[in-house]
């Protein structure tokens, strides 16, 4: 019992002293800090790319890479269609994209007003076309460090209704 309580205790003791502080410790040898310096622009270089991040940029003339080519939307929301849509989107899309705040990928209130319905639903349907041929898809899976939208198989139906419930969301 006494070997057990000694060890105990020289483990304790050891424990405590591996948990001091951290003492900054002069390297030995060369080193060289640098600073950067600035550079100046040819008169002929391009202009620096829209500072603006994707997931805020508006574009609604784009309709995207994929099925959908026309839709026209009609005034009056259609509450049904948005119950459904809120469902498929709680139960497909919710892992990713929160109300209100950008995720794992980007907030989907409001994206009617930054986008076309038919972008939307082709980002929807063919994630993995707009992002190898759309430069707002490229631009978009550039900001949020690479991370792609998934397929989730939907159909034109489940993606029409989930379009139905961005519209209620503000």
């Amino acid at each position: 019992m006494k070997i057990v309580l000694k060890g105990f205790t020289l483990f304790l003791s050891m424990l405590i002293l591996s948990c001091g502080g951290k003492e900054d410790k002069k390297k030995e040898g060369f080193s060289v800090d640098r600073q950067k310096t600035a550079t100046e622009k040819p008169a002929d270089a391009a202009p620096a790319a829209d500072a603006t991040p994707a997931s805020e940029r508006i574009d609604l003339s784009n309709k995207g890479v994929g099925p959908i080519t026309s839709l026209d939307l009609p005034a009056e929301i259609d509450e049904g269609m948005a119950k459904k849509g809120e469902e498929v989107y709680n139960q497909m899309c919710l892992a990713c994209h929160r109300v209100g705040k950008k995720f794992i990928g980007p907030a989907p209130n409001g994206i009617l007003e930054r986008r076309s319905p038919e972008w939307v639903m082709n980002m929807i349907l063919n994630p993995e076309g707009m992002v190898k041929d759309d430069p707002l898809a490229k631009d978009l899976l550039t900001e949020f460090n690479g991370a792609p939208m998934a397929n989730q198989g939907l159909t034109e139906e489940q993606a029409r209704s989930v379009l139905e419930f961005f519209r209620t969301l503000k």
